[in-house]
């Protein structure tokens, strides 16, 4: 594979409730792309990836992440860790857009 570049207007655009993802990679190896909820928000729940850990990383904003029954609480600059398998799901507690990074290995 060769070095590339994706602007955000080209990622592939979908909906996860009333979250909006953009995904910019998908190989067999990863899988990249961000999350975008408004304050007070809640995204539809994940139901989590058989074969890949997925990491989240908080890039603005501040998030409710549910995994399973427990939840915490995300900001800037945290990140969390998803084994596979775990139902997963974000809610904007800020009063700012929240924009969290995901990233999952190996891809599913």
């Amino acid at each position: 594979m060769e070095t590339k570049v994706v602007k955000a207007a080209e990622a592939k655009i979908f909906l996860e409730g009333v979250e909006v993802c953009r995904q910019y990679f998908s190989t067999d190896k990863i899988t990249f792309g961000t999350s975008q909820l408004h304050p007070g928000q809640t995204g539809a729940v994940d139901p989590g990836h058989p074969n890949s850990h997925e990491v989240f990383f908080v890039v603005k904003g501040s998030v409710l992440l549910r995994c399973g029954d427990t939840l915490y609480e995300l900001h800037e600059g945290d990140a969390q860790i998803i084994p596979p398998t775990e139902p997963h799901q974000l809610t904007n507690i800020g009063d700012t857009i929240a924009l969290v990074s995901w990233s999952m290995a190996p891809s599913n």
